[in-house]
């Protein structure tokens, strides 16, 4: 007998095939499922970022197993989850490089003027070259900080290395084996946002790192500093952040997340020209949500199956 498999949204087909003569899959539907259709719930695919907590569980009395497509888990409450024998999996490892040159692409577009200049380029004013225009920074041999020294944190280091970069990182432990490795160096917070002409957010969302940069933190930083976050929007303050390039404190901005995500229409963000916004590509490469797909798939059929998860994670 198939198990029954709920996905929360709709996902590519390499996900729905995998499932193919082994589970019964339905896709949560717009208006919402019934409590009969949750009820034959075994495993729970959350495809984009959900809200699975204890009530929703609760409304599961046979889910075994939540396999997150992706590595960040904040919308799922791992907590209630172990409280009801829950397994939980999730993407990690795989997105480490497509993360990393995703992090490069928007500093290098944000520091050298790119989307204002292929606007410009397309416009009615590009009528002549002009050696005084859209004058950016450079990043070889600058100073990059990485708040947020895991694997993805480090896959920045090495690509920093080959831009010459001396690069500082700050970390919830210190991390002397990078240190060796990558030639990093250890500051604080304070000292890494003061020091950095970049600044790359490349750390979980948790209690600890909500609004993680804010007010002052941007007081901290250099007028001509670059801040990228790949991580999650709610790392950053977006008030302070709005205030901060309004009033030109730093250089610009350039953001893979945003809180809340999309945001609004007509959120501040929106208006001004020196902030990067992008539709969280971090790990969009065919080829990394292919293994993506393959990793979300084998975690939710072990667990179905009580076997341990390839990547499991726990409160």
């Amino acid at each position: 007998m198939p198990y029954h498999v709920m996905i929360s949204d709709t996902p590519p087909d390499s996900v729905t095939s995998a499932f193919e003569g082994r589970c019964d899959v339905q896709i949560w539907p717009q208006e919402g499922p019934s409590d009969e259709q949750l009820n034959r719930i075994q495993g729970f695919v959350t495809y984009g970022h959900m809200r699975v907590n204890g009530a929703l569980m609760d409304r599961m009395p046979h889910l075994k197993v939540i396999s997150a497509f992706g590595v960040g888990v904040d919308h799922i409450n791992l907590q209630d989850a172990g409280d009801r024998e829950i397994l939980v999996g999730n993407t990690p490892n795989i997105v480490n490089g497509a993360t990393a040159d995703m992090t490069f692409a928007l500093l290098l577009a944000a520091t050298r003027n790119l989307l204002i200049g292929d606007a410009y380029a397309r416009g009615p004013k590009f009528t002549v070259y002009d050696l005084n225009i859209l004058h950016g920074g450079d990043a070889f041999g600058a100073t990059l900080g990485i708040v947020g020294m895991g694997k993805i944190g480090k896959e920045v280091a090495r690509r920093a290395r080959a831009f010459d970069m001396r690069i500082l990182y700050h970390n919830r432990n210190r991390d002397t084996q990078a240190e060796s490795d990558l030639g990093v160096e250890y500051r604080t917070l304070d000292e890494l946002l003061a020091e950095s002409d970049f600044i790359t957010l490349n750390c979980p969302l948790t209690e600890e790192t909500h609004h993680l940069i804010g007010e002052r933190e941007f007081a901290l930083m250099k007028e001509k500093a670059v801040l990228v976050n790949v991580a999650r929007g709610g790392v950053v303050d977006h008030d302070a952040l709005f205030e901060t390039l309004q009033s030109r404190r730093i250089a610009c901005a350039a953001v893979d997340v945003t809180e809340p995500e999309p945001l609004p229409r007509d959120h501040p963000l929106l208006a001004l020209d020196n902030i990067i916004i992008a539709p969280h590509l971090g790990t969009a490469t065919r080829q990394t949500r292919q293994r993506m797909a393959q990793r979300c798939v084998d975690n939710l059929l072990a667990g179905l199956e009580g076997k341990p998860l390839p990547s499991e994670i726990k409160a």
